[in-house]
């Protein structure tokens, strides 16, 4: 593409632009300024910067896409997301917190009616496997025939389409200003990440304040329908993911995931103390990874140290759900798109998490949980 077409495709998608409006003000995208630096490459992609207002709904960065998509001779379409900088109320939640003054937990009742229980899946640290835990608990759920769901709350490393298989993006219905957005499935669960709206290699680089308003809106915005359960599989440590969902949502209980070594546990120590924090009950402690057993000689190797999750449960009077065996299957199923639930249902580790689900399903649906 010449510099006179690239000329005239700039054009056409700075006029099609001016059609993407707020709303609620009517301002378009381009002369608000929402839109900064389009440009068009040599080989038909569209660059632009969207600096997103403070009362945006996010679908606008998705019209704005859509507007320039539909634009003749353009091949693709990169959008980097600035945010507003003003206002900061997760960082005052997190000083409430480290200062002990936390309000309790005010959920909305409208928002996920249609859903039973909700239950998180939580880590101290990252790369102890707890998107692993989060997906074959969901499809260990859905294999019983229960309805499920899951949430990629992980904004910053959203895994849930790798480990689903699934790389389409959700589609949207509804009239403008009531849009939806439509969950996809797989493996019998519904799902929804940002990782379906983002670029493979777009990174999101989003300020506390704008996480809350993405999850809420993955909370309000999404067709999620009936469903039994609701599995959210949270980022790592105690940050404003976690407080944004735990005061806007009722949560039946957190699952915290660890492995063997003390630098996992004494994470996730502080985890289940800040969800006792704002009253969330903590059903119970995963250990993954729990010793590998050689294929060849039998011999049993503990990779990453021994009982650590029993031991945390003992510190802190939390029940340790299961020990997850180190398989390679795991992690190739997790690559693969094929949870080790259905890629090897009889392997050590899809018992083990089979176990957890089972003993997850039965605290929640008996109303027993881990005093908050």
């Amino acid at each position: 593409m010449n510099s006179e077409q690239r000329d005239q495709v700039l054009r056409r998608v700075a006029a099609a632009l001016t059609q993407v409006r707020h709303p609620e003000t009517g301002d378009d995208v381009v002369s608000s300024g929402r839109v900064r630096d389009l440009d068009v490459l040599e080989d038909g992609t569209v660059r632009f910067r969207f600096a997103l207002q403070a009362d945006d709904p996010g679908t606008m960065v998705r019209w704005a896409r859509a507007a320039a998509e539909k634009v003749e001779g353009v091949q693709k379409v990169k959008i980097d997301i600035s945010l507003p900088t003003s206002g900061h109320p997760q960082t005052r939640a997190q000083s409430r917190l480290r200062a002990g003054n936390v309000p309790a937990p005010t959920p909305d009742p409208k928002l996920l009616s249609g859903v039973h229980h909700i239950v998180a899946v939580s880590s101290g640290k990252g790369g102890v496997g707890k998107s692993t835990v989060a997906v074959n608990l969901a499809v260990a759920l859905a294999q019983s025939g229960r309805r499920v769901g899951v949430l990629d709350a992980d904004i910053y490393g959203p895994n849930i389409p790798t480990m689903f298989g699934e790389r389409r993006r959700p589609a949207v219905v509804g009239d403008r200003g009531a849009e939806k957005i439509e969950t996809l499935e797989a493996h019998g669960v519904k799902l929804m990440s940002l990782g379906f709206l983002l670029d493979p290699d777009q990174a999101a680089i989003m300020r506390g304040p704008m996480i809350a308003g993405i999850l809420k809106q993955f909370l309000e915005q999404v067709e999620w329908g009936e469903l039994d359960w609701l599995v959210i599989d949270m980022p790592p440590g105690t940050g404003d993911a976690q407080l944004s969902l735990v005061q806007t949502i009722r949560l039946d209980g957190v699952v915290m995931v660890t492995t063997p070594q003390d630098v996992a546990t004494g994470d996730v120590l502080r985890g289940i103390r800040m969800f006792e924090r704002v009253k969330t009950p903590v059903l119970g402690i995963v250990e993954n990874m729990a010793g590998f057993v050689c294929p060849c000689c039998g011999e049993r190797y503990e990779i990453f140290g021994r009982a650590g999750g029993q031991r945390l449960a003992m510190q802190t009077g939390v029940e340790l759900l299961g020990e997850v065996p180190l398989e390679v299957g795991v992690r190739e199923g997790g690559d693969a798109g094929v949870p080790i639930l259905v890629a090897d249902p009889h392997s050590p580790a899809a018992e083990a998490l089979r176990g957890v689900a089972d003993r997850v399903a039965e605290k929640v649906e008996a109303g027993i949980a881990a005093p908050a």
